[in-house]
C-alpha cells in the first residue's frame, strides 16, 4: 500500500540552551509553530517535561493553547502525555477540554516520561512507568466514552463518581472530547520488539518512530505495528506510520554538515547520547544490539541516522529512507534551539519549498 500526500509534523521535545531566558524559549517555540503553518506542516508536537533546564515546557497543553491562537490550521498535540505523573480523570478532562477549545484540532500521543528527576520528584517507580501508562489509557478512554456511574479499579488510581451525581443540576461527569469517540492516539517507539507498541497497534493507536534510532530499528517497528495491528483484527497501513528525524538543509552540503556538528542539533544530540550514558542507556540508540558503546557518538549520527545537506542531498537521503524502510505516512522533523534563528527559518524554507516538492514529484 502507497500512502498519500506525506504529511509533516515538527516536534518540539524541546532542548533549549539552559542559558537563554524561558520566556525567549517559549516565544520562538511559538514563533517555530507559525511558521510550520505557514509552510504547510500538518501536525505540531511538543513534549513534557518537569525537572530539566534543557527540556523545559513542563505542560504542553498550556503551550498548545497559546499555538491555537496564533495559527487556524495546523494540529496539535503533547507528545507524550507523561501518564505516570497524573490522574487518569485529570488527564481525561484537560484533554476534552483542549478538543472542544482546539475545534478538533488535537493529536494526543500517550506515554511514559524519561527525565528521572522527574520521576522521582513525582515518586514514581521506572519499573512500573509501563503499567502506569497502560492503565491511565484504559481509565481516560472508559471515561471519554461512557456515561457515570465509575467504579474504575486499578492498581495505583482509582475513580469513583457515584454517590453525587445530580444530572438536574449539571453534576453528571466529565465532557466527552469533541472528535469521536476520541482524538487521534499516537504512541512513541523507541525499541525493537517493543511489546507496548505491538498492544498499542492492536487497539488503533498510531506509532511515532524516535528521532535517533538508525533504519534497522525503523524496519522493526514496521514489522512489531503491523503484527500488533493484525493481532487486534486490524489491517497495518502505512499511513499511521510516523517517523521522526533530525534534518538540516543549507545551500550546500558541506555547510549543511559543518554546521549540524557545532549547532544545536549537533549539541542536543550529544546532550541525550551523555544522559543516557549517565542512566545506562546507550542500548536505546544501537543499529544492532552488539555495537559497542564507544561508536555511539556525534560522527555515526551524522553518519547513518542526521539527514543533513543541500536541498538535493535531503531529498536523495529521503528518499533513500523511505527504500530502506518502506512507506510511512507522516515524516516529524525535530526542532532545536534557535542558536540561529537565521539559519534555522532558512532551513525550514529550503525543506518546505524545495526538498518537499522534489519529494512529491518522484
Amino acid at each position: 500500500m502507497t500512502t498519500d500526500r506525506l504529511r509533516l509534523g515538527m516536534f518540539v521535545m524541546p532542548v533549549h540552551d539552559p542559558d537563554k531566558p524561558l520566556a525567549q524559549c517559549f516565544d520562538e517555540d511559538l514563533e517555530l509553530a507559525v511558521k510550520c503553518e505557514e509552510l504547510g506542516f500538518d501536525d505540531f508536537w511538543v513534549g513534557e517535561h518537569h525537572s530539566s533546564t534543557y527540556e523545559n515546557i513542563a505542560m504542553p497543553e498550556i503551550f498548545l493553547a497559546r499555538v491555537l491562537g496564533e495559527t487556524s490550521r495546523i494540529r496539535i498535540g503533547p507528545a507524550p502525555v507523561c501518564l505516570q505523573y497524573h490522574h487518569p480523570a485529570h488527564v481525561a478532562s484537560r484533554l476534552a477540554f483542549l478538543d472542544h477549545l482546539s475545534h478538533g484540532r488535537l493529536n494526543v500521543c500517550f506515554g511514559p516520561g524519561a527525565i528521572p528527576t522527574d520521576m522521582e520528584m513525582f515518586g514514581v517507580d521506572p519499573k512500573e512507568a509501563g503499567r502506569r501508562v497502560v492503565e491511565a489509557i484504559n481509565m481516560i478512554l472508559e471515561m471519554w466514552t461512557s456515561t457515570p456511574p465509575y467504579e474504575i479499579d486499578g492498581d495505583f488510581w482509582s475513580i469513583r463518581l457515584t454517590d453525587n451525581l445530580d444530572p438536574d443540576m449539571g453534576l453528571s461527569g466529565i465532557h466527552h472530547p469533541l472528535q469521536t469517540p476520541h482524538p487521534p492516539i499516537f504512541t512513541p517507539c523507541i525499541t525493537r520488539d517493543s511489546v507496548g507498541l505491538r498492544k498499542a497497534a492492536a487497539r488503533g493507536f498510531s506509532p511515532i518512530s524516535h528521532h535517533m534510532i538508525g533504519t534497522d530499528v525503523l524496519k522493526n517497528h514496521w514489522d512489531t505495528y503491523a503484527a500488533g495491528c493484525r493481532e487486534g483484527g486490524l489491517e497495518p497501513d502505512p499511513a499511521n506510520w510516523c517517523v521522526s528525524r533530525n534534518i538540516y538543509v543549507a545551500d550546500t552540503t558541506e555547510e549543511a554538515l559543518a554546521r549540524a556538528r557545532v549547532n544545536s542539533m549537533g549539541r542536543c544530540i550529544e546532550y541525550i547520547i551523555e544522559l543516557t550514558r549517565r542512566g545506562d542507556a546507550l542500548d536505546l540508540w544501537k543499529r544492532s544490539p552488539d555495537q559497542p558503546d564507544d561508536e555511539l557518538t556525534l560522527d555515526y549520527f551524522l553518519d547513518e541516522v542526521i539527514i543533513a545537506g543541500d536541498p538535493d542531498e535531503v531529498t536523495r537521503q529521503l528518499r533513500a529512507l523511505r527504500s530502506d524502510i518502506g512507506d510511512f505516512g507522516s515524516l516529524v522533523l525535530v526542532a532545536h534551539d534557535f542558536d540561529d534563528k537565521a539559519d534555522w527559518l532558512h532551513s525550514l524554507d529550503l525543506f518546505a519549498n524545495e526538498v518537499l516538492p522534489a519529494l512529491e514529484s518522484n
